[in-house]
């Protein structure tokens, strides 16, 4: 099945991929099928084959969008359950220094939907799980290292070592390769977090190729068919709850039901941000104020760009929030192409400056009603994680992504991780 199985190091978006194209091959050859049965291509002894006239093209349907949908849900259950378990996981050893190693292992604990699960860390001077190997080769320590594996049934090595010589790494790689069927190797290209990476042969050569899906005109289509097919629907879903949250929201402090917000929207392009409003009118001033007589909240103000007990904010306001809902009626600015679904947070003009360089590739595309920081630690993060977090969607983009996004995000708001 593509790789889905068990499918260590896919990404969520890789795996969704995979298994779209697998759904969609497999109906495919049924659809072939179908059409040569009738024309005489495929029968059987006993005559011709009516498929057709024994499943009903309805249940043909339900079943393309069911295999669809549940195997994905499914799996990702038992993915879940067996990490707990500590049955699903690829163990992996990791060579590193303090830093570059320990971030590695933490990297791998926090995504463990990669399925790689590490047993051993060991610094770049070989130091292993915390026990010095001081006055051992390089020699000796692999040996140790080559026990490890055999004795832990370990296939699988990672050299977090992005800034070692290669002259110094190919030796121990080539050694490495002796013991460990899978060796993966973290790279120094920086701020390169690109998914759509490719390895190429050039005549002996290493390259590495990669794609920028947004500067393809058709995904940029397929992203605006996928924003405005999905707001039709889920706006007609969602309408009925639109009429109680403003109802709820006149009925505790009054008019305006909405908010109106300046951000920087396409190419730096500022745009009215649609919201329910959660503060109580007059809120800008009331905030400059507070700013002013107090430095405490002046100075988580500059790190988050919010507060967290913010007393502008209502008690429906406070429930809005917290559970994104005061966000819905951004759906309008998606019908006019002002917002994505998906994409990086709607930043406010003030804050242009504090982007840094990354200002003009976060601004090439629109902005989303959710995005990575939905749900990656949602407000919990700093405005300057926030920042990391929309340039690594911008330079790995993909309608997959997007659909990862947007489930995850329908998951972050029962989970609650703390909006605000």
């Amino acid at each position: 099945m593509m790789g889905l199985y068990p499918g260590y190091g896919l990404s969520p978006a890789e795996r969704l991929r995979r298994h779209t194209y697998s759904v969609v091959g497999a109906f495919a050859a049924v659809s072939f099928t179908t059409v040569l049965i009738p024309l005489g291509f495929i029968t059987s002894k006993f005559g011709p084959i009516d498929l057709v006239g024994r499943v009903p093209r309805l249940l043909l349907a339900l079943g393309f969008v069911g295999l669809l949908l549940l195997p994905p849900l499914v799996q990702g259950l038992a993915r879940w359950g067996l990490w707990r378990l500590g049955i699903w996981g690829r163990p992996v050893v990791v060579i590193g220094n303090k830093d570059t190693g320990t971030r590695t292992v933490k990297l791998l604990e926090e995504e463990w939907v990669l399925g790689y699960a590490p047993a051993a860390l060991i610094d770049r001077g070989l130091t292993l799980s915390g026990q010095l190997l001081n006055g051992r080769s390089h020699e000796e320590a692999m040996t140790q290292v080559e026990n490890l594996a055999r004795r832990g049934g370990v296939d699988t090595i990672i050299f977090a070592t992005p800034y070692i010589r290669p002259s110094h790494l190919a030796p121990l790689v080539s050694r490495a390769s002796r013991s460990f069927r899978h060796v993966l190797l973290i790279s120094n290209l920086g701020g390169i977090t690109n998914s759509a990476v490719t390895a190429r042969d050039l005549a002996g050569t290493l390259a590495v190729e990669i794609k920028y899906n947004l500067l393809n005109p058709w995904a940029r289509r397929a992203k605006r068919i996928l924003d405005f097919g999905a707001t039709v629907v889920g706006g007609a879903l969602v309408l009925p709850f639109l009429l109680v949250i403003a109802l709820l929201v006149y009925a505790e402090s009054g008019k305006p039901i909405f908010y109106t917000d300046w951000r920087l929207g396409k190419n730096g392009v500022p745009f009215p941000c649609i919201k329910f409003r959660t503060m109580v009118p007059g809120a800008e001033a009331v905030l400059e104020l507070m700013l002013a007589e107090d430095a405490g909240l002046r100075e988580e103000y500059v790190k988050y760009h919010k507060l967290r007990a913010d007393p502008r904010v209502t008690r429906v306001g406070r429930f809005l929030r917290s559970t994104s809902l005061d966000e819905l009626p951004q759906l309008w600015n998606v019908l006019r192409g002002e917002m994505s679904l998906v994409g990086p947070r709607p930043y406010l003009p003030r804050e242009s400056g504090d982007i840094g360089d990354a200002r003009d590739e976060i601004l090439r595309v629109p902005p989303g009603v959710t995005g990575p920081w939905q749900v990656s630690g949602r407000n919990h993060a700093s405005f300057t994680n926030r920042v990391e977090m929309d340039i690594h969607y911008v330079r790995d983009w993909s309608v997959w992504l997007d659909l990862v996004l947007l489930a995850s995000t329908v998951r972050a708001l029962f989970v609650d991780r703390g909006a605000y």
